[in-house]
């Protein structure tokens, strides 16, 4: 009896001391922090000790890309040229005519699922194409929230409505999270995210969520969420509104910069053997004679805009995929012009503000807006993020942010910041709307409601649509979209023979294991394998590039840096010794406009302003500063006359307006800018900033008083003279 009297106490002692350690052993155990890690392919050294810089492999051209399409279809035929308007059913090719060569899969748009799909297809062995109309990622895919999450409203929604599909979307987007953070670690990183309690009750509620959260993550998780106190909380997030804070729970998700990531995703494509172009449009699909697409029939835009006109050619294939977003009922109407659409577009409308109104490290959703709406606060790129707004809208290519849907996002910002900031409409330095294509499922009984993540699905013809989703889900929907066109145009999946060692080296196997299957969960993007959060100093001390400008570039290009500092002209100067800024304000230099053009099949202004640099979306007014740098760089690269170089200011002027540009420089020239009238003020900026007056001794306030005695200095100051 006295050992049971014992015994029992003690089993209690130690199944609660299992327990607690396990908590505790959960909370503070190791973690490998995507990009924190030595890099996979490390740094070599010359003789003398200094750095040798790797020898990258050099992708194929647009030119040479373009080329390789042609080669499936002929120039100029008459069933090409017969079909650009829409669909037809033409005698197609035959194997044994000179420059026959059939693809496997052609994939029509270049965003985040297109260039996924690609990519997917091309390290399984398949033979792929890749044509986008405009630029990689000009769509969508640059316009997002720039989080790569799983969604906590989702969890919530899952919970209170015991939907099972938005658990799983919320499980599957936690996969892909780790995913994209690990292939892509230069380009991504993990985020704080706060939520503040501002009633007693929701700091409980608020904790379960966000554990929740932790817990379905699991081993793709990295750190925990946690509480603050008020005083903790005001201490991370000094802009925060005083009255009625309890606390704020802080929980982690991803952000990323999205335009280099989609770029990257193409360039990655291509190292392994896909035939990636954009600036190519599909104008019509090809039918044979059982009624099912064969080819699409493309145009050239680049050479449209050089000469002002392009011959058709066929691009054959066996099977066709789109994957254009919100344009997806577009390609649809081209293969059926009867078919019922399915895209719902749904506008989300961003602004950017000054880094000042965020901490530099952390972001804030507001997950109850005054109409019910979720709107996040994040710092991006030295500035500060906020939106979205959801509402239906029709599909244009670069639609514009609307002044009701600014207003929105502005007043909800002055709800929850401290009421001393003045949240202002002149602080908005640019605002863009970008389209979510959200779906209905064209073989669903109820018409209306529509598909919460993606959907997959396969005309009488054969076209493969893939739509919808989100960003942290490309991977995913690439994967199932390549699963079902193997299957269903049965395609022959095999190992890559040939490693393209990504990382320029062959001291080690840089690639996933290639074996047939998809892969891309391990498949490091162009860039990953030799980059370092360190990386920047290297790059400080063999090329003299000031540290702003070699963080930024090591943040954007992983150890593509090496490549892109190197393609910087010297700045005669003892320090930096390279890089020209390309605007005063930001790191964004010259080399990155020639690599844009060398490595990266820039084609247009707006593809750097906007995509390969994120100028665009940072400063709209900074971006037309620049654009005659840009211009003149890009000429010298691409050998444009006069004329080219009109029409690429003209759209990108108009494309600027898109961006949040001021209507009353929708029509200056370049000469104006050039001359400085850009930067000239009207007089509501005047009022706006108290530093357009002349030097004073003393504020406005204080100009009336009597200044005898005044601590201020004397009228006769040199700060008046």
């Amino acid at each position: 009896m006295a050992s049971r009297r014992f015994a029992r106490p003690l089993l209690y002692a130690a199944t609660a001391t299992i327990l607690g350690s396990g908590v505790v052993y959960y909370i503070y155990k190791p973690r490998e922090i995507p990009g924190s890690y030595a890099p996979f392919v490390p740094l070599r050294f010359a003789s003398d000790g200094s750095v040798a810089p790797p020898r990258f492999p050099v992708i194929a051209s647009r030119a040479a890309q373009l080329a390789e399409l042609k080669k499936t279809g002929g120039v100029g035929n008459n069933a090409a040229a017969g079909s650009a308007s829409g669909s037809s059913s033409g005698k197609p090719l035959q194997e044994t005519e000179e420059g026959y060569e059939e693809y496997d899969l052609l994939v029509i748009g270049g965003g985040a699922t297109g260039s996924g799909i690609a990519l997917d297809a091309a390290t399984r062995g398949l033979k792929v194409a890749l044509v986008e109309r405009n630029d990689f990622g000009s769509g969508t895919s640059s316009k997002s929230t720039k989080l790569v999450h799983g969604g906590v409203r989702y969890l919530e929604k899952a919970f209170w409505e015991l939907d099972y599909n938005q658990y799983k979307l919320v499980k599957e987007a936690l996969r892909e999270r780790k995913y994209f953070l690990d292939t892509a670690p230069h380009l991504s990183d993990w985020l704080p995210i706060m939520l503040p309690v501002q009633k007693w009750w929701q700091a409980p509620y608020f904790w379960l969520g966000t554990k929740a959260y932790d817990f379905l993550a699991g081993a793709e998780g990295i750190e925990s969420s946690y509480f603050l106190t008020r005083s903790k909380a005001l201490e991370a997030f000094p802009m925060l509104k005083k009255d009625d804070l309890v606390g704020a729970l802080v929980y982690y998700d991803g952000a990323h910069n999205d335009s280099r990531m989609n770029v990257s995703l193409a360039m990655t494509a291509a190292i392994y053997g896909a035939n990636v172009v954009n600036h190519v449009e599909v104008v019509g699909l090809e039918k044979d004679e059982s009624g099912k697409l064969c080819a699409a029939i493309a145009k050239d835009l680049v050479e449209e805009r050089n000469s002002g006109k392009s011959q058709h050619f066929r691009i054959r294939a066996k099977g066709i995929i789109n994957a254009t977003g919100p344009f997806t009922d577009g390609v649809r109407k081209m293969d059926d012009d009867k078919v019922q659409e399915i895209v719902a577009p749904s506008s989300g409308v961003h602004v950017i503000l000054p880094g000042y109104y965020s901490p530099s490290k952390m972001g804030l959703i507001d997950p109850k807006t005054s109409d019910g709406r979720v709107i996040f606060f994040l710092p991006w790129q030295g500035n500060t993020i906020a939106g979205t707004t959801d509402a239906p809208c029709p599909i244009k290519q670069d639609p514009v942010a609307g002044e009701e849907e600014i207003d929105w996002i502005l007043s909800e910002i002055r709800g929850y910041l401290a009421p001393d900031i003045n949240v202002r409409r002149g602080d908005v330095l640019a605002a863009w709307s970008g389209i979510r294509p959200l779906v209905k499922d064209p073989k669903a009984k109820n018409t209306e409601s529509l598909v919460r993540n993606h959907l997959i699905t396969f005309s009488d013809s054969g076209l493969l649509t893939c739509a919808g989703g989100k960003w942290t889900t490309y991977r995913q929907m690439a994967e199932e979209a390549v699963d079902a066109a193997v299957k269903h145009y049965s395609l022959h999946p095999k190992p890559l023979k040939i490693n393209p060692h990504i990382s320029g080296t062959e001291d080690c196997d840089d690639t996933a294991p290639l074996d047939g299957t998809c892969q891309t969960h391990q498949v490091r993007l162009i860039g990953a394998h030799g980059y370092s959060k360190t990386l920047f100093i290297n790059l400080i001390q063999h090329f003299g590039v000031e540290t702003e400008v070699a963080k930024h570039l090591v943040e954007s290009y992983g150890d593509r840096a090496w490549t892109v500092a190197a393609l910087c002209s010297p700045t005669q100067q003892r320090f930096p010794a390279r890089g020209t800024r390309l605007a005063e304000l930001y790191p964004f230099v010259d080399g990155e406009v020639r690599y844009a053009v060398r490595h990266e099949y820039a084609q247009t202004a707006c593809d750097v302003i906007a995509r390969r640099t994120r100028l665009a979306f940072l400063n709209a007014q900074a971006s037309l500063e620049t654009l005659p740098k840009v211009i003149d760089l890009m000429a010298e690269e691409l050998n444009w006359n006069h004329t080219r170089k009109e029409l690429e200011w003209r759209e990108a002027v108009i494309f600027l307006g898109s961006m949040g540009l001021p209507k009353s420089k929708w029509e200056i020239t370049r000469k104006d800018v050039e001359s400085g009238k850009a930067k000239e003020f009207d007089e509501y900026e005047r009022k706006l900033y108290s530093r357009y007056d002349g030097p004073a001794d003393t504020l406005e306030s204080d100009s009336k008083l009597d200044q005898v005695g005044s601590p201020g200095l004397a009228k006769d100051s040199p700060a008046n003279k």
